[in-house]
């Protein structure tokens, strides 16, 4: 399983949206070097609320770019970065993954997927209505979330528009990726 960055964003400052960039670079264990969201704790204002002792699992938020025309039916307009996430993908089914993949994307770089990224209500004030467009309900009423995956940063190393993705996945019994 194999894909593409297509874009790469970041910033410094707590904002719903992330400008795009040339380049990011990824830290271990920490996230987005300059990233409002790196650390090895939570960095998400909700989840510090909560307990800001909690490990980050959320260092590196991906996204298909694949939701943008999927939503581009209904009526909503979206660009890399937009919804806040560090890394925009092409051809790889990101929600298919099960915990624990690897991604290798570019030269050095390594993410573990840890889990989906729980969309809330910041969605519906930045565009009203795509909230329901990003979070909906399967055929067995199960919840799905569409709105990209959260990763930790297992190898360091340079991102940029244009890098392969290459997924490794986990051996044994696969688990299926449920909210972070």
């Amino acid at each position: 399983m194999s894909g593409r960055v297509t874009a790469v964003s970041s910033n410094g400052e707590y904002s719903f949206t992330k400008p795009n960039r040339d380049s990011i670079r990824l830290l271990a264990g920490l996230g987005v070097e300059g990233d409002v969201h790196a650390g090895v704790t939570v960095k998400h204002r909700s989840r510090v609320a909560q307990d800001p002792t909690q490990p980050n699992l959320r260092q590196v938020h991906l996204m298909q770019e694949e939701l943008f025309a999927e939503v581009a039916e209904e009526g909503f307009e979206l660009g890399p970065g937009e919804l806040g996430e560090n890394i925009t993908t092409r051809g790889i089914d990101l929600l298919g993954l099960p915990v624990g993949t690897l991604l290798r994307i570019g030269d050095s770089a390594v993410l573990e997927v840890t889990g989906l990224r729980n969309p809330c209500v910041q969605i519906d004030n930045f565009q009203d209505g795509l909230l329901k467009q990003v979070v909906g309900r399967d055929e067995a009423g199960n919840i799905v979330r569409k709105a990209g995956i959260m990763s930790i940063v297992r190898e360091g190393g340079v991102v940029r528009p244009g890098d392969t993705i290459a997924a490794d996945l986990p051996s044994g019994p696969h688990r299926p990726l449920d909210r972070v």
